[in-house]
């Protein structure tokens, strides 16, 4: 077996999220290019468990960089930071799972989102 394992799996890890930096468990987060879905609040060394596989339902946005768009099951759903609701179609974001559910053009809505790509 190997010796330098970190970690079996990796599905959760503590880490400390680029964005936001006091996620709510639940929440939507991201650690540089990696995505993910808050497991725990913030901890006094400024840790979050946060989960990196899963199916979550979350905020998404129907945008992407051209305007409003529609967002349809399979689409890739991205994360910027500088947007209420974070995810949407926006490419300028980080890359953070695929849509499982729809969201009208323009609309927001609690859609589940597979995590990862």
């Amino acid at each position: 077996m190997a010796k330098n394992r970190v970690f079996a799996t990796g599905r959760q890890l503590s880490l400390v999220p680029t964005d936001p930096a006091n996620p709510a468990s639940g929440d939507p987060v991201v650690v540089g290019q990696l995505g993910g879905v808050a497991l725990t609040g913030r901890r006094s060394d400024g840790t979050v468990t946060i989960a990196l596989d899963g199916v979550f339902e979350l905020p998404v946005r129907g945008v992407d960089g051209a305007g409003n768009s529609a967002v349809a099951v399979g689409d890739i759903v991205f994360y910027v930071a500088a947007d209420t609701p974070k995810l949407s179609k926006k490419n300028t974001g980080v890359r953070f799972g695929y849509a499982l559910g729809t969201v009208t053009a323009g609309g927001t809505a609690t859609i589940p989102v597979r995590l990862g790509y």
